[in-house]
């Protein structure tokens, strides 16, 4: 069997046996700090090549990543969990005890919930719209808090308007003669 050489870690300096899948080019030991190091590397590495340092960026890569996910739909809902059915096992019935610390944990878990508020509502706006693109979920979330502050100022969103739920803030001006109309009141005067 041949003994693997020690080698010196690029980041720590200590000495340690490279995997033997891997020997011919690590460089780093198996130290979390050290393997932080190495991504640090790698990555500068990568954006060090001309070639990659707009991968991420601009219209032409936008429209790579639309046509990906237009090939891949849904590809983000998919997971261990629809693939593999869960483990349970079957327990008989017993009562549920009710008491004071029962309900404080449930106020914890609540909270625990309405913490995750952001996570929630870019999930929502992601199914409703039936995209995952960042650009898509933002022109909704502007959408959708131009609408709620309009209905939470007591104003009614002008629809067709520059303060139309559709339109962002100042996207198109109001047409000539249009009038807001109030439904479920009688109009002043009448």
């Amino acid at each position: 069997m041949k003994q693997r050489r020690r080698r010196k870690c690029l980041h720590c300096g200590e000495l340690f046996h490279p995997d033997a899948r891997n020997a011919h080019h690590q460089r780093y030991c198996g130290e979390p700090a050290c393997r932080s190091a190495s991504k640090a590397a790698s990555q500068r590495r990568w954006l060090g090549k001309t070639a990659n340092r707009e991968y991420f960026r601009g219209a032409a890569n936008v429209e790579r990543v639309r046509a990906w996910r237009a090939e891949h739909p849904g590809y983000w809902r998919r997971g261990e969990a629809q693939t593999s059915p869960a483990l349970q096992e079957v327990f008989s019935t017993q009562d549920i005890e009710t008491d004071t610390e029962s309900a404080a944990l449930a106020r914890t878990a609540l909270q625990d919930l309405f913490g995750a508020q952001a996570i929630v509502l870019i999930g929502l706006i992601a199914n409703l719209t039936g995209s995952a693109l960042q650009d898509d979920i933002a022109r909704s979330a502007r959408r959708f808090q131009q609408l709620g502050q309009d209905i939470l100022s007591g104003g009614t969103p002008v629809v067709g308007g520059a303060r139309d739920a559709q339109n962002p803030l100042g996207s198109s001006p109001a047409p000539p003669g249009t009038a807001s109309v109030q439904l479920g009141r009688p109009t002043p005067g009448a």
